[in-house]
C-alpha cells in the first residue's frame, strides 16, 4: 500500500506541475505581438465620435481585419465615445486611464487643433501615440468648367478680393488653404470660407456655383473628378497621386512650398506598458501588410502610410508645427 500511495503523490506532482505550465503558457501568449504577458483579456477600442465617422469607419475596418487575419486572439470591441471632436475623450485617457494596457484610441490631427485653438487642454504629447498607419492628403479642387485654370489664377483671386471668392472647407480643412494664400502672400484671415459638413455637400455648392473652390481629403473628391465634374488645381504633397489622379499638379510644383496631410493613428494612455505598446505596434505593422486591409484601404481610399517611433514622432513634431503655422496664420490659434 505504501508503494501505491507514493505512486500516487508523484503522480498527484506531475498533474499539478503540468496545469502549472499550462497555466504560464496561456497567460504569456499575446496575440499578434511580442508583448510578454499582455494582452490579458479584452482590449477596448475607442472611436472618440459617432458612429459612421471617419474615426469610426477606421476603428471598425480595424478591428474586422484584425479578426479576420487571426492576428489577435482576444476580444476587441469597438466603443463609440463622442464630445469635442475627441477633446473629451482625450481628456478621459488622461485622467482616467494613466499606465492602463487594455485600451486604445482612434486619433488624427484635431488632437493637434483641438489643443491650438484651445478647445482641449490636451494633446499629443500627453498620451502614448503608438502609431500613424493611415494618410489622407489635402486637395483644391473647382468645378470642371471654372474660371480658375490653375491653382495660381485662384490664389490671385483671392487676394485681390478674398470676398468675392468663396472657398468650401468643413472645419480643419481651413488649413491647408489658409498656408497657400500665406505662402502666396495673402492675408488668410480675410479668406471667404463657408462651412460644410463634408465633401458631398461640397461638391454640390462646386456644382451650383455657390463656391469658387474647395478644399478636403482627396477621397472626398476624387469620384466626381474622375468622372469630369471637377478639377483638382493641386494635391497638398511632394509627390503627384497615383493613376488615375496622376495628371493633377502638387503645390511645390505649382510655385508653393506647401504640403499638409491629415493623418490617423492610435494612441493609448500616458504611461502605458511598453509591452503593450510593443505589442500594438507590431501587430499593427503586419495588419497593414495583409491583403484583407489592402482591399479595405482601397475600398476607403486611404493611403497606408505606416510609422512608429523616432519616424512617428518627427513627423508629428513637423505636422505639429504646421497646423500651429496655418492656425495662427487664420488666427484661430489660442
Amino acid at each position: 500500500m505504501r508503494g501505491v500511495r507514493s505512486a500516487r503523490r508523484c503522480l498527484l506532482f506531475v498533474v499539478l506541475c503540468v496545469v502549472a505550465l499550462a497555466g504560464y503558457a496561456c497567460a504569456t501568449s499575446g496575440g499578434g505581438g511580442e508583448g510578454g504577458e499582455y494582452p490579458g483579456g479584452a482590449v477596448r477600442l475607442v472611436a472618440p465620435a459617432e458612429p459612421g465617422s471617419g474615426w469610426d469607419l477606421t476603428a471598425r475596418t480595424v478591428a474586422d481585419v484584425l479578426e479576420k487575419e487571426k492576428l489577435i486572439d482576444h476580444p476587441l470591441p469597438v466603443e463609440n465615445r463622442t464630445g469635442a471632436t475627441g477633446a473629451v475623450w482625450l481628456s478621459q485617457m488622461v485622467n482616467d486611464y494613466k499606465g492602463e494596457d487594455d485600451v486604445i484610441a482612434v486619433t488624427s490631427t484635431p488632437i493637434m487643433s483641438n489643443y491650438l485653438r484651445g478647445d482641449s487642454d490636451y494633446e499629443y504629447t500627453d498620451v502614448t501615440m503608438i502609431a500613424r498607419f493611415i494618410t489622407e492628403y489635402y486637395m483644391v479642387a473647382v468645378a470642371a468648367d471654372s474660371e480658375y485654370q490653375n491653382l495660381e489664377d485662384l490664389l490671385n483671386a483671392v487676394k485681390e478680393n478674398p470676398g468675392a471668392v468663396p472657398i468650401g472647407a468643413a472645419g480643419d480643412d481651413r488649413l491647408p488653404f489658409a498656408l497657400l494664400v500665406q505662402e502666396a502672400g495673402g492675408n488668410p484671415e480675410e479668406i471667404n470660407f463657408v462651412a460644410y459638413e463634408g465633401g458631398g455637400e461640397q461638391i454640390a455648392a462646386l456644382l451650383n456655383g455657390d463656391i469658387a473652390a474647395a478644399t478636403a481629403g482627396v477621397s472626398e473628391f476624387r469620384g466626381q473628378i474622375e468622372a469630369g465634374d471637377l478639377r483638382g488645381l493641386a494635391v497638398l504633397r511632394d509627390e503627384r497621386m497615383d493613376p488615375p489622379l496622376d495628371d493633377m499638379p502638387t503645390a511645390p510644383e505649382e510655385g508653393y512650398d506647401v504640403t499638409l496631410d491629415n493623418w490617423r493613428g492610435f494612441y493609448g494612455p500616458p504611461e502605458m506598458p511598453e509591452e503593450a505598446v510593443t505589442y500594438w505596434e507590431d501587430t499593427l505593422q503586419k495588419m497593414v501588410q495583409t491583403e484583407a486591409w489592402k482591399k479595405a484601404a482601397e475600398k476607403n481610399q486611404w493611403e497606408t502610410t505606416y510609422m512608429k517611433d523616432e519616424e512617428m514622432r518627427a513627423y508629428l513634431k513637423k505636422t505639429y508645427g504646421e497646423i500651429r503655422r496655418a492656425m495662427e496664420a487664420t488666427g484661430e490659434a489660442k
